[in-house]
């Protein structure tokens, strides 16, 4: 792998010239406008410019085009939507940089956009100082009791840019060198994404809160990334029902990402906090990866599935943090790979690798992780990977050296695996040193085992930020500068994982009061938790509700709301906050002692509706056989139901008699509702025809 002194290196060059603000101040003055090309370095008159953009990615409002330019937006504002319209009404880009050298991009305010930068084929591109938050994203399906499989993402193939189909605040492809520092892209779907994009230095920025990515890389290599807030990535989450993730991360390190340096970052409460893969080339050939990056000291804590994923691929993973996770590290086929000195505590398995070979585990704290270390190998690999069939992915040969455990269920759990030397640990309240099945050749040496847990626990200095390296293990960050900044840290992110709350528009970011259900929202009476910035509260309206368990109290209270027995389906609380300063979920700022009103619903009409279930085969497939299907629904049904919801989402079918593939359901009811505007919402991973 290449000397870490070299990648560290990045970490200390291309400042900003501190002269810029300067020289900004005698640039000639305009006005935007659709359509503008900007060839010269300009100021923006300070302004909102409402400039909604054309639907297609292939243009922009406008574009930045040319060598050596600047463009100071001091402070403008570009609107491409109704702030307060939904986000997915967002449409096109904003500005667009086309190729060019030296382009500087600086305090600019772009939200409404599916876009709100995207730069292409240019050289040391510099974006300082810019906010991009409240652009486009998408409604969420998942709900409270449930996911919603549509809500899941795949960010596995962008050779053709598929990735814009998610959109994104930064957009970069094809860009070489540069500097991404002070910038703001927040409640979107993704922050900064790098497309074969090389040499940048991405420093200081915050990329939380997006319901997608906070920074993702495909075929992006060389790259620094330090001191970011990369924390609340994150979709697919309810605390007490489910913690998929479904493929959100705060960094995504994707497709032949090599050499890349990542230090001093907060990234917590991602969906997955790292999620680093090798790539379908890889898959299909056995060969290239997302090779040789470097990992140090970040905190990638309180994710719903892994700290860190890294998988077909090797890397270094030097103290970092990671609690809280489902996985600390889940390594899958990782190879030759350096995981020294982090700290993995209270996650159900701190560091989980199946079909790993030449990994080093060394000088690292698990401290109450369910089970610390599971290694081991399938029997069966999946036949469509290619993968397998051009490596050996044998389970083997695992140095676990110098580390300390304590208070694990399990420290080593291994299976099907030769070769792991095991020395010089010390396991301290441990149920079970090692659990071992199929495996050969193991080595257990110079490791001590005592039955009291150190008391220092967590708070021990062994996972503090300032924590050192083994001193035997200490060259391997030789030339990762030490001078930077602490992790940079918000309250939120010190937060345990079930301050996680995803509601239909993405991650809740703990800057306005919001009611959250504790759990079910079927109960009655359903208990409301009152979340936010410290402050008062008291009711200022209900409808439907017959009683509440308090008219007024704190921001962190839990309220009990008793609805009425005709109203279940339609109820509505409403609450005035008055505290510190808030920040509404479209970006609206309200001062401290403002009175800011939040409330917390549900609208679904009692329903009686008659379901029966078809069974169909070969002969009457509705895909390719309509008119034969059409007749066995006319026919008799296999079953009929009575439900006052249809509620039929689930891996295996849960009512008796419903088989597990090849059968249609067919609901009718009446409904009764007040003059209005309604929207009817379906989800079906299929088909569905709906007759109103």
């Amino acid at each position: 792998m290449p000397s870490p002194r070299l990648v560290a290196a990045a970490l200390l060059a291309l400042p900003i010239a501190s002269a810029a603000a300067q020289r900004a101040r005698r640039l000639p003055v305009i006005d935007l406008r659709p359509g503008l090309v900007i060839t010269s370095s300009v100021r923006i008159r300070p302004a909102t410019y409402h400039l909604p953009a054309p639907a297609s990615l292939d243009s922009a409002v406008v574009v930045i085009r040319g060598d050596n330019i600047t463009v100071d937006f001091a402070g403008a504002r570009m609107e491409g939507t109704d702030p307060h319209a939904d986000p997915d009404r967002a449409a096109g880009v904003a500005i667009r940089i086309d190729g060019g050298n030296n382009v500087r991009v600086t305090r600019a305010h772009v939200r409404g956009y599916k876009v709100a930068l995207m730069a292409r084929h240019t050289r040391n591109l510099q974006l300082a100082d810019n906010d991009f938050s409240y652009n486009w994203k998408p409604r969420l399906f998942s709900l409270v009791e449930h996911e919603s499989l549509v809500d899941w993402q795949s960010f596995h193939h962008n050779e053709k840019d598929e990735w814009l189909r998610y959109g994104g605040a930064i957009y970069l492809a094809d860009v070489d060198g540069g500097t991404i520092q002070g910038n703001t892209a927040e409640q979107g779907v993704n922050g900064l994404m790098l497309v074969r994009t090389n040499g940048l230095r991405i420093q200081d920025n915050s990329f939380s809160y997006n319901s997608g990515l906070g920074i993702g890389l495909y075929r992006s290599s060389r790259n620094t990334i330090v001191h970011n807030r990369v924390d609340y990535d994150v979709r697919g989450y309810s605390e007490g029902f489910y913690r998929r993730g479904q493929d959100s991360a705060g960094l995504l390190v994707y497709e032949q990402s090599d050499s890349n340096l990542v230090a001093y970052n907060s990234v917590t409460h991602g969906g997955d906090g790292l999620f680093l893969w090798a790539g379908q080339q890889t898959m299909d050939s056995g060969q290239g990866g997302a090779n040789d990056n470097v990992f140090f000291r970040n905190d990638f804590s309180d994710a719903p599935t892994n700290g860190m994923e890294a998988t077909f691929a090797r890397n270094q993973f030097l103290a970092n943090r990671i609690e809280g996770s489902d996985n600390g590290l889940w390594g899958g086929y990782s190879y030759e790979s350096t995981v020294v000195g982090n700290c993995f505590a209270r996650n159900r398995t701190g560091i989980a690798i199946e079909h790993g070979q030449d990994d080093l585990i060394a000088g690292n704290r698990f401290d109450g992780d369910e089970t610390a270390i599971n290694l081991w190998a399938n029997p069966i690999e999946p036949s469509d990977w290619g993968y397998p069939k051009h490596r050996d992915t044998k389970s083997r040969d695992y140095r676990i050296a110098g580390n300390t455990f304590s208070g694990n269920r399990v420290a080593l759990r291994i299976a099907n695996t030769s070769g792991a030397v095991v020395s010089g640990n010390r396991f301290a309240g441990v149920d079970s040193v090692a659990v071992l099945h199929d495996t050969s050749a193991y080595r257990d040496e110079r490791n001590i085992v005592t039955a009291a847990v150190a008391a220092s626990g967590v708070k021990d200095p062994a996972c503090g930020p300032d924590a050192a390296l083994p001193a035997e293990y200490d060259r391997l960050a030789a030339g990762i500068a030490r001078d930077l900044r602490r992790i940079p840290y918000t309250a939120p992110a010190r937060r345990p994982r079930s301050a996680i709350v995803v509601d239909e528009w993405g991650p809740y970011d703990w800057r306005s009061p919001k009611l959250w259900p504790v759990d079910s929202t079927r109960a009655n009476p359903l208990r409301l938790a009152v979340l936010g910035p410290a402050g008062r509260w008291k009711v200022v309206d209900r409808r439907g509700v017959t009683a509440i368990s308090r008219e007024a109290g704190q921001v962190g209270d839990t309220i009990a709301v008793s609805i009425q027995p005709d109203s279940v389906g339609d109820w509505a609380l409403t609450l005035a906050y008055v505290g510190g300063a808030t920040v509404s979920p479209r970006g609206e700022a309200h001062e401290a002692g403002e009175p800011y009103d939040f409330s917390y619903g549900h609208f679904e009409p009692r329903t009686d509706w008659t379901v029966r279930i078809f069974t169909w085969s070969d002969s009457t497939d509705p895909r390719t056989k309509a008119d034969a299907f059409a007749a066995v629904l006319r026919g008799t049904p296999a079953m009929t139901r009575r439900e006052s919801r249809i509620d039929y989402e689930w891996y295996r079918p849960t009512v008796p008699g419903i088989p597990l593939e090849r059968w249609a359901l067919d609901a009718s009811a009446s409904v009764d509702l007040s003059p209005g505007t309604y929207t009817l919402r379906t989800i079906s991973d299929d088909a569905m025809r709906v007759w109103v």
